[in-house]
């Protein structure tokens, strides 16, 4: 493949306005983002409707997409029709939509063959008394329906305080929201079906409030599914690596680098995404050394061997297992 540096992928993200949106993403990251409420930052997609661009080296220009379907050698032997990660940084202003996420096996009969929606979220920064919905109480689909129609959002809606980092796994039929004061790093599948549950009764500039999709909320929701009290991390930090999260569709890690205590990670994925979510430093491949600083993001392609990195700095990694 080449030097070390066609070995790392580092894509220019792209940015969504959204009516929830801040300008945090400006202001925390030094993304230059366009005027208005910029909610979302997609860092690392290769979906037709945030599709990135590699920024730099043989591919420059090239989408994430299209470097998929025709140089998958860069991916080892991940399987699939397309690349299956997305992930986001999300600067809640306002409240987004309460919304839920249908599973792979409902989103292809019903979504035009698209993945379903699992993901989690590592909170970032947090206003005081912040707060996240993650899960709801009805029992079953009637008992939903009936406390959707009746308005009975404060007792359906599971609301659980939160703080910079915390970290919430998201399942497919959960029930869930991000609200007002909330940065986030968002890991998911790539997909974006979003049935939307509830919308604080907001409406646009004409006066229009959002579509809802109740029917198909009420289809998807795991009604036996416990709703989490906080978003604490339990799982231990060994080495300055803890291992966040492991599912069917993708692993996430937490890695913590300080000074005078390099990290090195070995290649055991065939790809693997990093974010860079705060301080600087630098990731080491065949003896040569990339500066990194917050915001930065890129994919370690196959063969890529082991990732050194150094100096102050707080990762996210994600992968698909083999």
């Amino acid at each position: 493949m080449g030097t070390s540096s066609s070995k790392l992928l580092f894509l220019d993200p792209v940015f969504v306005e959204k009516i929830w949106g801040g300008r945090k993403l400006e202001t925390e990251f030094g993304y230059e983002i366009p005027d208005g409420p910029i909610g979302e930052c997609w860092a690392i997609s290769a979906h037709p409707h945030g599709d990135c661009r590699v920024a730099e080296g043989p591919f420059a220009g090239t989408t994430l997409s299209e470097l998929w379907d025709t140089h998958r050698e860069l991916f080892g032997s991940a399987p699939g029709d397309r690349f299956p990660l997305l992930v986001k940084i999300l600067d809640a202003c306002d409240n987004l939509s309460v919304q839920v996420h249908p599973d792979d096996a409902y989103a292809a009969e019903h979504e035009d063959g698209s993945l379903g929606k699992r993901e989690c979220w590592y909170v970032l920064d947090a206003d005081e008394g912040a707060q996240i919905i993650v899960g709801q109480h009805a029992h079953d689909r009637a008992e939903f329906l009936q406390m959707v129609r009746e308005g009975r959002w404060d007792s359906l809606l599971n609301e659980v305080p939160i703080r910079a980092g915390d970290f919430f796994p998201v399942e497919p039929g959960t029930v869930h929201a991000i609200l007002a004061g909330t940065l986030i790093l968002e890991t998911q599948q790539s997909s974006d079906v979003t049935y939307r549950v509830y919308d604080f009764d907001r409406v646009d500039a004409a006066g229009n409030a959002r579509d809802l999709h109740i029917r198909q909320s009420a289809d998807v929701v795991d009604y036996s599914a416990e709703p989490p009290a906080d978003g604490a991390i339990r799982t231990p930090e060994v080495d300055g690596i803890t291992h966040l999260l492991h599912n069917d569709s993708f692993d996430v890690l937490r890695v913590r680098v300080h000074e005078g205590a390099p990290i090195a990670i070995d290649q055991r994925w065939d790809y693997l995404c990093v974010s860079v979510v705060d301080g600087a430093g630098a990731v080491e491949l065949e003896g040569e050394a990339r500066p990194l600083a917050k915001g930065a993001h890129f994919i370690a392609l196959s063969g890529a061997g082991t990732l050194r990195f150094s100096g102050e700095m707080e990762l996210i990694c994600s992968y698909v297992e083999r």
